[in-house]
């Protein structure tokens, strides 16, 4: 299958957490694209969308919001999986989706969507920016669990499998031998 992998990243960390899942994705012979959401053209050599947005204050990046908006009819065409990146801290907070997650599946109905914790690196960000974090308290680290990314990873091929098989070829149930 050809698979488009395109996460919105303000500073790099989202990406990373769309090109692990794109590598493992592509280990199992997957033609991947990573692309960032901007630089999407076309949607139409794709049978599979994986679309991710960092989330600050809550909401998604516009890049990749914009790419719903552009593409949302071919999007609802496709197998479409979602991701977020964004809670911090250990446990991560905040708890429970992003804002613009619900009206991002409602538009696609996708596979399957997922909030992962992301990283704050002190040294990435702007005065304002740091100046936020300090009000808000948020932790800086890297909280990503790369284990959870593989394993949501391994499930989109695993549905995708699922569904190149075509009907009538199901794989036959093992029976247990019998003895006399």
């Amino acid at each position: 299958m050809r698979i488009l992998v395109a996460a919105a990243s303000k500073h790099g960390a989202t990406a990373e957490i769309g090109a692990a899942v794109g590598h493992a994705l592509a280990r199992h012979g997957h033609g991947v694209d990573l692309l960032p959401p901007a630089e999407v053209k076309r949607i139409e050599p794709y049978d599979a969308v994986i679309l991710g947005s960092g989330v600050y204050a809550g909401h998604w990046l516009a890049d990749a919001k914009e790419l719903v908006e552009r593409f949302a009819d071919e999007l609802r065409q496709r197998h479409v999986w979602l991701f977020s990146s964004g809670p911090l801290g250990d446990p991560p907070a905040p708890a429970g989706e992003p804002v613009d997650l619900t009206k991002v599946a409602e538009q696609l109905a996708p596979r399957g969507q997922m909030v992962f914790a992301g990283r704050l690196d002190r040294e990435s960000l702007g005065f304002g920016e740091r100046a936020i974090v300090a009000l808000v308290k948020a932790p800086y680290g890297d909280f990503r669990d790369w284990q959870a990314i593989e394993q949501w990873a391994e499930s989109i091929h695993a549905a995708l499998v699922a569904e190149e098989q075509p009907v009538g070829q199901e794989q036959p149930i093992p029976q247990p031998a019998l003895t006399a």
